[in-house]
């Protein structure tokens, strides 16, 4: 059994480049050891743990639009509904391995999943 390692997304918002163009479908992988140890080491982070979660991110988004390449300046210029998007869709793709949420409709109590990449663009 083959277990899925990248996962779709769709930001809310999206990201911005300098041109004014805008990236909102992207591709995440599953974090390794070295992923969360690395940035351990890097300076930003140790003067500010905060930073911690822009490392992070730049090491495991693969594609962001027509991006050639995520950088610690992409994650920075996120809007923050964007970045709280991701923080979460990295939590429950690592922790879990999948990107689904189990839900209960508040109205008729019926139970059903809700794949978080689904979630992002309108």
């Amino acid at each position: 059994m083959s277990r899925q390692t990248e996962f779709e997304f769709t930001l809310p918002v999206g990201y911005v480049d300098e041109t004014g163009a805008v990236h909102q479908q992207g591709v995440m992988r599953m974090a390794t050891a070295m992923d969360e140890i690395s940035p351990l080491r890097d300076l930003r982070v140790r003067s500010n743990q905060a930073y911690l979660a822009v490392v992070l991110l730049s090491r495991v988004i693969t594609k962001l639009g027509t991006l050639s390449q995520i950088t610690t300046t992409v994650i920075e210029n996120l809007y923050v509904a964007d970045l709280a998007y991701l923080q979460a869709l990295y939590r429950r793709i690592n922790e879990e391995g999948k990107t689904s949420l189990p839900v209960t409709c508040p109205e008729c109590r019926a139970k059903f999943e809700v794949d978080l990449t689904e979630l992002g663009g309108s």
